[in-house]
C-alpha cells in the first residue's frame, strides 16, 4: 500500500501521533484514539504492513511501537515541493546531502523507502 493510502485516514494518523510517544498497549492506544479494537486492530495492520509500526509482548499485553521516522512536507512555489517520507531511523539521521535523489535545496523527494515527490 502506497503511503498516500497509508496517510490517508486521520485515524492512522492519530495512532502515529499517539506512538511518537512510545510504545502503547492495544487498549491503551484504543482508549487514546477513541476507537474501538477491531477498528484500532485493521489499522495498525496497515501500518504494520507498511514497515511504520511493529508489535512485541509483554506478558499478555501486546505493544506496538514507530518503527520509522515520517515526514510530510510540502511548499508553495517558487520553491514548489512536495516530500513524504517514511524513513528507518539510521536513514533519516544521516545528513542531508547524503540522501541520494535529494538536491541541495532539499526540493526533492529522498529515495528513501515509500518517498514521492515531484519538482
Amino acid at each position: 500500500m502506497s503511503l498516500f493510502k497509508v496517510f490517508g485516514s486521520s485515524q492512522r494518523l492519530e495512532i502515529i501521533h499517539e506512538l511518537t510517544d512510545g510504545p502503547m498497549y492495544v487498549s491503551e492506544l484504543t482508549e487514546a484514539v477513541g476507537m474501538d479494537g477491531k477498528t484500532a486492530a485493521h489499522h495498525l495492520t496497515v501500518l504494520e504492513d507498511a514497515d511504520l509500526v511493529e508489535h512485541y509482548r509483554r506478558g499478555n499485553r501486546k505493544y506496538f511501537r514507530l518503527i520509522k521516522r515520517v515526514r510530510f512536507e510540502a511548499s508553495p512555489p517558487p520553491e514548489r515541493s512536495f516530500v513524504l517520507q517514511a524513513a528507518s531511523e539510521e536513514a533519516s539521521d544521516r545528513p542531508a546531502a547524503e540522501k541520494a535523489g535529494e538536491s541541495s535545496k532539499g526540493t526533492a523527494a529522498s529515495a528513501t523507502e515509500g518517498s514521492t515527490g515531484r519538482r
